[in-house]
């Protein structure tokens, strides 16, 4: 009785396990390509927290998903050949002066912080409080989550939400943007590694898959860019927007943080270099925060 009992139970444990089993392999032969795989992607993120742009008035115009259009500017061509870079200090550095709101709470502003010294660990940029500087970043939670494209003058707001933008993955996608970067998705020659279904596209979306004459600094198309749309971006029918080629199950969109090709392009814009000093990274201080 007891040998037929555990026979049972052995039966019965197997039968149950197959189907998960099987559903492993298929998420494994499948990664990157359903929806639930893509809801913490940085687009689908900034997709969901950017649900009530553009309702304040008093906020800027933002398209493209997250980019803020300077007044009088309707598209997203890239400011870096108009001179929009943040300039190099004589020690070889580039000092953003930065200024983070009291909005946020401690745990959000230290969030917030980590991200921005981020960029010192492995490129010449150097995010430092603001101290009466005429051009600087003015990070702030508004309707969601954008930032201008490069230099624009003056304080610029990069909004980063409390309700759903304060993530490493987006706080460096923000700030790549307020280097000079669009997304990945929108680059001269995407339509040789992945194509864009437009049919899939919330009606009216359309313009956030446009493609533009970037400035590609010799540097690969990246599928593990931080700046990169995940498969669902914008979809109006839970069918892929964006799909890989030539294979089209490859991941795409699902960094979560900047990538070592998003680290090499930064690095080549501002042209950073071993003679830029890393002694001078230090704690950011409680003074920025207004």
């Amino acid at each position: 009785m007891i040998f037929l009992f555990a026979a049972l139970s052995v039966l019965l444990c197997s039968v149950h396990s197959y189907p998960i089993e099987g559903l492993l392999e298929k998420n494994d032969e499948y990664y990157g390509n359903t929806v639930e795989d893509d809801d913490f992607s940085v687009s689908t993120l900034i997709e969901k927290a950017n649900v009530n742009v553009g309702k304040n008035l008093s906020e800027p115009l933002v398209m493209f998903g997250d980019i803020a259009m300077p007044t009088g500017l309707q598209n997203a061509d890239p400011c870096t050949a108009r001179g929009c870079l943040w300039p190099k200090s004589s020690d070889g550095n580039v000092y953003v002066p930065f200024r983070i709101s009291n909005q946020y709470s401690q745990r959000e502003r230290e969030t917030i912080t980590q991200g921005l010294q981020s960029f010192a660990e492995s490129t010449c940029i150097r995010f430092t409080p603001f101290n009466r500087q005429r051009d600087f970043v003015d990070i702030r939670s508004l309707s969601g989550c954008y930032s201008f494209v490069g230099r624009r003058g003056r304080g610029q707001t990069v909004s980063l939400s409390r309700q759903g933008c304060v993530f490493r993955s987006i706080i460096q996608h923000e700030l790549l943007h307020a280097l000079g970067f669009n997304h990945e998705q929108t680059r001269s020659d995407r339509d040789q590694h992945v194509r864009i279904l437009l049919e899939n596209v919330i009606p009216g979306m359309e313009h956030n898959f446009r493609k533009i004459q970037t400035i590609n600094l010799g540097t690969p198309y990246d599928y593990n860019s931080v700046m990169h749309y995940g498969r669902f971006a914008f979809s109006s029918n839970r069918e892929p927007t964006i799909v890989p080629i030539p294979d089209p199950n490859v991941a795409i969109g699902r960094a979560q943080q900047m990538s070592p090709t998003d680290i090499l392009r930064v690095n080549r814009l501002y042209n950073c270099n071993s003679s830029a000093s890393r002694n001078d990274i230090q704690p950011v201080q409680q003074n920025q925060f207004l």
